[in-house]
């Protein structure tokens, strides 16, 4: 405790630092979207959704239209989305924690890519439709 008093600037720099890295980290999956906008671009047919959860978990619950493709079998399904590289990929785990690798290699590919905040999780959470 002694430490951060004394050495306030170096502690404030580290803490800047960190955050900036969290922050650049996170974009390089993509933008993150909430239900609404989700909602919205889902809506207008400007998106299609990526469910990365594994196949169970997908046929006990999905977003209408979704596509499963499971996150550890993305970079050999890849084929299976360039009919659908005009649009926004949206991006949809269980809590959000496998959608930034996702996106990153899906940007690396160059596709439009956006990550659901909350996962399906958040989806559940405000009550929206999922099929079985």
């Amino acid at each position: 405790m002694i430490f951060v008093t004394e050495q306030w600037i170096l502690v404030s720099a580290l803490a800047v630092l960190v955050a900036a890295y969290f922050w650049t980290e996170g974009r390089k999956g993509g933008a993150t979207l909430s239900i609404h906008s989700a909602t919205r671009i889902i809506n207008n047919g400007e998106a299609v959704v990526v469910d990365l959860r594994e196949a169970k978990e997908f046929k006990a619950g999905h977003i209408v239209d979704a596509l499963n493709i499971p996150h550890n079998k993305l970079a050999e399904q890849l084929p299976q989305l360039e009919s659908h590289r005009g649009k926004t990929i949206l991006l949809v785990d269980k809590m959000g924690q496998h959608a930034g690798a996702a996106g990153r290699t899906l940007k690396a590919k160059g596709f439009d890519v956006s990550r659901l905040q909350g996962g399906i999780s958040e989806w559940q959470g405000q009550n929206l439709p999922l099929v079985k």
